[in-house]
């Protein structure tokens, strides 16, 4: 496979019952459009899609369940329009770092990722600590 960025979709697939959601709502709805848009480049140049989520404590979930739970959730329409497709990859996690006891780094340089971009939301938390993380291992993060 050729050297590639990847695109990685941060804690996007959420319920919003949690403590603090209604804060986290509006700067979601904010960020949908640029997510939207980010996953249609990357699918039509086949640029590879990885969502890394949080899975909210539920140790015996999996990418199917959770993405379920969210779009059964009251706030689905922030969840609908990037659902994960047939091609995407999925990362379960548990910290604010995507890269936080995963297998992620493995899985990129599986698919030989030279670079990555990241969105989503709590970007001060999540995405901030998963692009210091990415920084640390040499990736480019836009």
């Amino acid at each position: 496979m050729a050297k590639t960025p990847a695109l990685v979709v941060i804690d996007m697939l959420n319920t919003y019952d949690h403590e603090d959601a209604e804060l986290l709502i509006p700067s979601a709805s904010r960020a949908l459009p640029a997510v939207r848009n980010l996953l249609a480049q990357a699918r039509e140049r086949d640029v590879p899609v990885v969502y890394a989520n949080d899975n909210f404590g539920k140790w015996r979930s999996h990418h199917g369940e959770l993405l379920e739970v969210a779009l059964a959730s009251p706030h689905a329409d922030l969840v609908e329009p990037i659902r994960p497709d047939e091609s995407a990859y999925f990362v379960v996690k548990a910290r604010h770092s995507i890269f936080y006891e995963t297998p992620l780094a493995y899985l990129l340089n599986s698919l030989d990722v030279t670079g990555l971009v990241l969105c989503g939301q709590v970007t001060e938390q999540c995405v901030l600590y998963s692009a210091l993380d990415a920084h640390i291992r040499h990736l480019p993060v836009t």
